[in-house]
């Protein structure tokens, strides 16, 4: 990536400040000691109720570090306990019992079992705006059995429940009492200092010692180009929530190889088809499009080895068959092309244009090329638009919470036909595990033959790391809680 083609394309103020700071990196060393500094992209992080507002990168970091749930993600993606020390499954999957452990909210108030039952309730409640809630249907009550267990009692077994309360949004936060840990706010600020707090669940001395200052965490919120200046000039240890969308920055910013790490991120990144009207009406119009996109190219312009997705499910998962295909899978691109050309020309109602909402942002606009050059050869008319504003084909990048093949199909219907919209619904109310991949399988056979989605690669998810964050790893959730990046935090 040319630093010139980037200052000419487009005046960027990530670019500008990049290129205005970046001798400012010097050559100071980062030194093992003190504080984590992190900076996360986005606002400044905020106490926010994830069934009211949305959670961008900084506020579910915040969350999960101050308000974890029954169960977290530890530095590998997998669970491990949270409020919840340990857990059982019975009925057949459809009773998940947790016994909790001693536990104070910020304000030094014992943690009860009603409690956590009357916050869980909050967050699935009609009208809840968690972005989880509608994959938890199967979710019949939450009680109390006794005071330190309660029980998920479920209409249908959900074998991935506990990925579903590991996240984020559904951490245990009270608007007066705050958070259990594992990180408490020691000073409030737009940039927060956490510190380790104390386990009342834990009696060994050493577990209780006062926490060292290299295990305090200072976290920052800001624009991308800032956060790589930042790590540039060794002024922070750990640059979190990169995307595509300006990934191209790094290349500029004068990073070394061993701190830039890449995420197997699993999820959906592609082009929803919104308006189905004009060309975009016939599902043998959108099949020709979806296979008309030269992947590789649009994605080699934003990283080189992205790796790219012609199917919605990147792997069978919990469906009864492997993904399905779409009808233009055996076929090279200049047929594939060619074949769109035809339909192109032979649409009645003239000239085509479409409107094409991605994000903005170096890697934005470079996707968005790749994207309208492969429209123009043939013979469309691309428009690039807000990620906000009306348009037909709009950019989806996400990671996904949890490995079922529903949230996949449930995300790509956006919206889809009524015969994939009756499937997936009826995958999500089957009965039975076997009943539900049969009906997942078919879900999925039906959006392919729907053209609803354009997948196009896998999410792309990227941080930088210092050398003294030895606990770090890359996971698919993409996800790396603050209190597991050194070795010496709890």
């Amino acid at each position: 990536l040319k630093i010139g083609f980037l200052w000419s394309a487009g005046s960027s103020p990530a670019v500008r400040t990049i290129a205005a700071l970046l001798a400012l990196a010097g050559c100071n060393q980062r030194p093992d000691s003190g504080a984590v500094i992190v900076s996360a992209i986005g606002p400044a992080p905020r106490a926010a109720d994830p069934a009211r507002v949305s959670l961008d990168t900084p506020t579910r970091l915040l969350l999960d570090a101050t308000a974890q749930g029954l169960v977290r993600f530890d530095a590998t993606g997998q669970i491990e306990p949270g409020l919840a020390e340990r857990w059982i499954v019975i009925d057949d999957g459809t009773s998940y019992i947790f016994r909790l452990r001693p536990a104070q909210w910020a304000d030094g108030s014992t943690v009860t079992a009603e409690q956590v039952v009357a916050l869980l309730r909050r967050q699935l409640r009609p009208g809840s705006r968690n972005p989880l809630a509608p994959f938890l249907t199967a979710v019949d009550e939450i009680v109390v059995m006794t005071p330190q267990v309660i029980e998920v009692r479920l209409r249908r077994p959900r074998p991935d429940l506990l990925k579903v309360f590991a996240q984020p949004e559904l951490a245990l936060w009270r608007a007066r009492a705050g958070g259990t840990g594992p990180l408490r706010i020691a000073r409030g600020s737009a940039s927060p200092l956490l510190r380790p707090a104390l386990d009342p669940g834990r009696a060994d001395l050493d577990d209780q010692r006062t926490p060292g200052p290299e295990e305090n965490v200072r976290l920052i919120g800001e624009r991308a180009a800032r956060a790589i200046v930042r790590f540039a000039a060794h002024d922070s240890d750990l640059v979190a929530g990169g995307t595509f969308t300006d990934w191209p920055l790094v290349g500029i910013g004068g990073i070394a190889p061993a701190n830039i790490r890449i995420d197997p991120a699993a999820g959906l990144f592609g082009l929803s088809i919104e308006r189905r009207t004009g060309f975009l009406a016939d599902a043998a119009n959108r099949s020709a499009l979806s296979g008309a996109i030269d992947r590789g190219a649009a994605t080699a312009a934003v990283m080189g080895g992205w790796d790219t997705a012609d199917r919605l499910l990147p792997e069978q998962l919990d469906s009864a068959a492997p993904p399905a295909l779409p009808s233009w899978s055996l076929l090279t691109l200049d047929q594939r092309r060619e074949a769109a050309r035809t339909r192109v020309a032979a649409y009645a109602d003239g000239p085509v244009t479409l409107a094409v909402a991605v994000p903005t942002g170096p890697g934005g606009t470079l996707l968005y090329a790749g994207i309208a050059a492969s429209l123009t050869e043939i013979g469309i008319t691309a428009r690039r638009v807000g990620p906000d504003e009306a348009a037909d084909l709009r950019l989806v990048d996400l990671v996904a919470p949890y490995d079922s093949a529903r949230w996949y199909l449930a995300q790509a219907c956006r919206p889809c036909s009524p015969d994939a919209e009756a499937a997936i619904l009826a995958a999500r109310d089957a009965p039975t595990l076997a009943e539900r991949a049969r009906l997942i399988a078919a879900a999925d056979v039906a959006l392919a033959n729907d053209a609803a989605f354009i997948p196009l690669a896998r999410p792309l998810r990227w941080s930088l790391v210092a050398m003294r964050l030895r606990q770090w790893r890359p996971n698919s959730r993409a996800w790396h809680p603050l209190n597991r990046l050194r070795d010496d935090t709890r």
